[in-house]
């Protein structure tokens, strides 16, 4: 998962639990857990972040907490619920994302939810000594899913 999201630092139980805490209080961002309908399994977590009043745009994070959960289609269910909530609830015009380029399966699958490739960030992530490139994504409230 840290490949996918890029993320290079490791968090103690403590920071997670005080970024946690802090999230209630936040007016840029909504943070929603994914959980399959049937049971109540906790698959992963959906956010709207750096959300942008002025300019009706958030970007979009989405992560899957194991691969059994790829190509399921929770992902785009929560993608599009989430894209929902973003157009019809809050009003936004513009919902955007990076997908890095060794990761073709999500871009497939924001491709399926709605988002339109933008653009390219040469050399966005170090990764293992190896530069990968960022796919900026979009998705506008008037294009249909």
């Amino acid at each position: 998962m840290l490949r996918l999201t890029g993320t290079h630092a490791a968090f103690t139980r403590e920071q997670v639990s005080a970024w946690l805490g802090s999230l209630r209080d936040r007016e840029d961002r909504a943070d929603w857990a994914i959980l399959r309908s049937d049971d109540g399994t906790h698959l992963g977590e959906v956010v709207l972040n750096d959300v942008d009043a002025g300019n009706l745009s958030a970007g979009f994070r989405i992560m899957l907490g194991a691969p059994r959960w790829f190509g399921s289609g929770y992902g785009t269910e929560a993608t599009r619920a989430v894209l929902g909530h973003a157009f019809d609830t809050l009003g936004l015009h513009r919902v955007e994302l990076e997908v890095y380029a060794f990761n073709p399966r999500a871009q497939r699958a924001y491709e399926k939810a709605g988002f339109v490739v933008e653009g390219r960030r040469r050399d966005a992530l170090l990764w293992d000594g190896e530069w990968v490139d960022a796919i900026v994504m979009g998705c506008l409230s008037h294009v249909e899913a």
